[in-house]
């Protein structure tokens, strides 16, 4: 698990009147306790963020049993560059989908997107990753 500081900007690129919010107003709210995220898209942001920072233990807890792996091996040397939000659509009061692109490089080679449009559920009051198509 990788330390981050509260003040510095979070990962997830998310904005304020032009200006990058530090991690501990955006997703830190959500990795850093346990509460659970306001809306499918902080939940996506919170995700990425926890990849970034390699917390399993908060990937495991937001991803939705039906498609949950028993545990996640993260790419040593990876470095992430970025989530661009194209789109958030609620569906319902309990279902919304996020297409999102990450970008990464691994240690050796080309940088890489993961363009996906990812399902989520909310269950319990906690909106929960269901799983996702690559585009």
């Amino acid at each position: 698990m990788k330390p981050f500081a509260m003040t510095e900007a979070c990962p997830c690129g998310r904005q304020h009147q032009k200006k990058p919010l530090p991690y501990a107003q955006c997703c830190g709210r959500w990795l850093e306790s346990d509460t659970p995220a306001t809306d499918a898209e902080s939940l996506m942001r919170s995700r990425y963020c926890a990849f970034v920072l390699e917390r399993e233990p908060y990937l495991l807890k937001t991803w939705h049993a039906s498609h949950r792996p028993a545990r996640i091996a993260f790419d040593p040397g990876v470095k992430w560059l970025g989530l661009e939000v194209r789109s958030h659509t609620v569906q319902d009061a309990t279902h919304a989908e996020v297409e999102f692109v990450a970008r990464q490089k691994p240690p050796s080679g080309a940088a890489m997107r993961l363009h996906e449009r990812s399902r989520f559920v909310r269950e319990d009051g906690a909106w929960l990753y269901v799983d996702g198509d690559a585009l």
